[in-house]
């Protein structure tokens, strides 16, 4: 072809676009359907002669960036929003296919209201590796934002939306925002959602966010694989020249999981060791105490049956007395132990009361089965070979909790049937 500059003419241009461009669609947005004027290399395969309009959405962009692995069915909701075009539109494309990376850009002309001219060209490495690179590196310092948008509350719109893991570039996108909240509602975790709604409510936002001031809150969401993780959703109210009267904010989504974990662990550290006996690693008395408060409350509020058993070390003074506090503190420490290895495979929590004395709250068990179960730990700690003091034993008292029962009135019970087994001799268990 003669593309000498004083004899191109526009019927040499547009052949040389067809030999050059890779793919040139007409859209039908109303009818939902597109069709391919012509297609090639890629695009023979990746796009069909015709077909649905969500379809080819999906495959262009409503994807992972630079991956063919597709979002979570969830998120798909959202795609007849995108690509509505009320203008010219241009963007960059990332597609994986056949394990191969492509950069494509796509050029949108509107023909009327709902008919666009769809154009689309593969980019070579030399054409885009420079945005590629800095790319990269905006990546690295802002990674952690996964989708972002601007909201006009007054006009109930949003724009210049992005979500960063389908792609780099905004999204063309016609979704109102009172319409936007009630889809993406679903995506949060259920015991969250209520929150979520209170605090996206237009009312609230208008009401608690002066010009320039920021508000957020952390909740559990369906990231676009369909796991839930935590992220923390800020919105940030702009500042402008009619600032009382424009109501127009930034709208992120952080992805924080990964320290929300770190810090939960170290949470869960801390709740341990304010709820554990130091010397032992059983619930301390005041955690035992709570445990037992909530087995009242799950056998009145939920039915679920639930034993207390009080258990105290026969003669634990001549211990002390006879060997030491630190050969005492080890078979107190011994003797946890057992408990715990016995209790372990059951629905069972154990703390140390006090002293030689400990607490166990027994849950889904029978009256008779707990009887065998106490009868058991009583023989396994009477034949158990202590370091130092040899053999010992324990006393048992056991409880049943049952309707109309207060906390005061099971453990008096627990208490009583204690002080029965010392009296009928130790090394016993008894049942009030």
């Amino acid at each position: 072809m003669d593309l000498n500059f004083e004899y191109l003419t526009l019927e040499k241009i547009a052949e040389y676009i067809k030999d050059n461009v890779d793919a040139v669609l007409v859209v039908d947005a109303e009818a939902g359907e597109f069709k391919s004027v012509f297609r090639k290399g890629i695009f023979e395969d990746l796009i069909e002669e015709r077909g649905s309009y969500q379809k080819l959405i999906e495959t262009l962009w409503f994807h992972f960036n630079g991956s063919s692995d597709k979002i979570t069915d969830e998120y798909k909701v959202f795609i007849p929003s995108f690509g509505k075009f009320t203008g010219k539109y241009s963007r960059r494309l990332n597609i994986s296919y056949n394990e191969q990376k492509y950069a494509v850009q796509m050029m949108v002309y509107p023909i009327n209201e709902n008919i666009s001219l769809v154009v689309l060209d593969e980019l070579d490495n030399s054409e885009y590796m420079q945005d590629f690179l800095t790319n990269e590196k905006v990546k690295s310092i802002q990674n952690s934002y996964l989708f972002s948008m601007y909201i006009d509350l007054f006009k109930d719109e949003t724009s210049s939306i992005s979500v960063t893991e389908i792609s780099d570039d905004t999204m063309n996108s016609s979704i109102k925002y009172s319409e936007w909240r009630y889809m993406i509602v679903n995506m949060i975790w259920p015991d969250d959602q209520a929150l979520f709604m209170e605090r996206t409510d237009p009312e609230y936002l208008k009401k608690h966010l002066a010009p320039g001031r920021t508000s957020s809150f952390d909740c559990l969401m369906q990231n676009l694989e369909g796991k839930f993780i935590w992220v923390k959703l800020t919105f940030s109210r702009a500042m402008t020249n009619n600032s009382e009267e424009d109501f127009r904010f930034v709208f992120m989504v952080q992805d924080i999981n990964e320290n929300a974990q770190e810090l939960m662990n170290e949470l869960k550290k801390y709740e341990e060791l304010a709820s554990k006996d130091a010397l032992t690693e059983v619930f301390n008395h005041g955690r035992i105490e709570t445990e037992m408060y909530n087995a009242f409350d799950n056998f009145n509020k939920k039915g679920i049956k639930a034993s207390l058993l009080l258990l105290d070390l026969d003669f634990f003074k001549n211990v002390n007395d006879q060997f030491g506090h630190a050969v005492g503190d080890k078979t107190l420490k011994r003797f946890a132990r057992i408990l715990k290895e016995y209790f372990e495979d059951k629905y069972a929590a154990i703390g140390r009361w006090g002293g030689e004395e400990f607490v166990v709250v027994l849950y889904e068990t029978n009256e008779d089965e707990v009887l065998k179960q106490a009868e058991e730990l009583r023989g396994l700690i009477s034949v158990t070979e202590f370091k130092i003091c040899g053999h010992i034993t324990c006393s048992i008292g056991v409880t049943h909790i049952t309707k109309d029962d207060t906390f005061n009135e099971a453990f008096e019970r627990m208490d009583r049937a204690l002080y029965k087994a010392k009296s009928d001799g130790r090394n016993c268990v008894r049942v009030l």
